[in-house]
């Protein structure tokens, strides 16, 4: 017998792994991504291409840069900077000046991501704080909306779009009738079905909820999505929704307009879902669903804004520790209070 001492290791939760890397998780949320992406680009042509990539390289650079300073080796092969440019490049509308989506994606992610540690301790979905900070310092910019389809959007490109760093750019040919801003302050409703296939005007992201739900039930489908979070989103916003609707048809928007107009689809299926920033429970999940849900449709009905997508998740994602500090399951042979419970 030999007399090598055997070692017992022990270890938290969880103890057996899926076989699926970072890497591997990470670049799958971005073949998800690619469809309603190029379907963007078909969309808007060559300015929509050009911000995609703008977005893109910016948020890829500013974290290889920041980890090579910091003397580590660079994180951008894991894909989860990527992921957060296509996102980032997806809230913005098309004829967005690249500078200016150059600086958010610059912001986003050292703000937010490196400054924090990096992958895996983020506080805040990257992609929906470089959309903020450029709603809060352009806010005509990014209110601009070119029109979607247009005749000439692959043979030229938008004035704006190219604008120098900290001139004016010329919004010619712009339009602020979105289907959301049309249904705050016109009370006139855009079609469900011109909504869920991306026949109409806003960001890049507002395009084809189709094909953003299609990537979103392979996410689920291959386990790299918490399926609750939309779920409890989709459904307490439709059940909410319909029954302010049942009130007053004609003021407030029908259930199948809150449900695929403005960003929700793309928030809900691919931000809400931030491994990182939301709840790690089932039913902290829900929760964190359903109080999106609620913001999103106390901003589109009362406030001032016509959208209200990225505040409803920046501020679930500063609840969820919350959420996972108050819904805790219980272990198992303890009672209710956690005290240990045999026989």
């Amino acid at each position: 017998m030999s007399d090598t001492p055997r070692l017992l290791r022990v270890g938290t939760s969880p103890h057996i792994g899926s076989g699926k890397s970072v890497d591997q998780i990470m670049w799958q949320v971005v073949y998800a991504l690619c469809p309603a992406a190029l379907f963007a680009v078909f969309a808007f042509g060559w300015a929509a291409l050009l911000t995609l990539l703008t977005a893109v390289l910016a948020c890829s650079l500013t974290e290889h840069f920041i980890s090579r300073a910091g003397g580590k080796p660079t994180t951008v092969v894991d894909g989860s900077a990527v992921i957060t440019g296509i996102l980032f490049g997806l809230t913005l509308p098309a004829h967005f000046p690249l500078w200016m989506t150059a600086l958010g994606g610059v912001i986003g992610m050292s703000m937010t991501k490196c400054l924090f540690g990096g992958l895996g301790y983020n506080a805040f979905n990257p992609a929906l704080v470089s959309r903020a900070f450029l709603q809060a310092a352009f806010p005509v910019a990014i209110t601009s909306w070119m029109p979607a389809f247009s005749d000439d959007r692959w043979t030229s490109l938008p004035k704006s779009l190219l604008a120098l760093p900290f001139c004016t750019p010329d919004y010619e040919g712009v339009t602020s009738a979105t289907p959301l801003s049309l249904a705050k302050f016109e009370a006139e409703f855009t079609g469900a079905k011109e909504l869920a296939l991306g026949l109409t005007n806003g960001s890049l992201g507002e395009t084809c909820s189709v094909l953003l739900l299609l990537g979103g039930l392979y996410l689920a489908a291959r386990k790299m999505l918490n399926w609750r979070i939309p779920a409890a989103i989709f459904a307490t916003v439709f059940a909410l929704s319909a029954g302010v609707h049942a009130i007053n048809p004609e003021q407030y928007a029908p259930p199948l307009f809150m449900l695929f107009s403005g960003g929700l689809v793309l928030g809900a299926v691919f931000m809400a879902t931030d491994m990182v920033a939301s709840p790690i429970t089932h039913a902290g999940s829900i929760v964190y669903g359903i109080l999106i849900c609620v913001l999103v449709v106390v901003i589109r009905y009362w406030d001032g804004m016509p959208e209200g997508v990225m505040y409803a998740i920046l501020f679930a994602n500063a609840v969820s520790p919350h959420i996972d500090h108050c819904i805790k399951p219980r272990v198992y042979g303890t009672g209710k209070k956690g005290s240990a419970r045999f026989g």
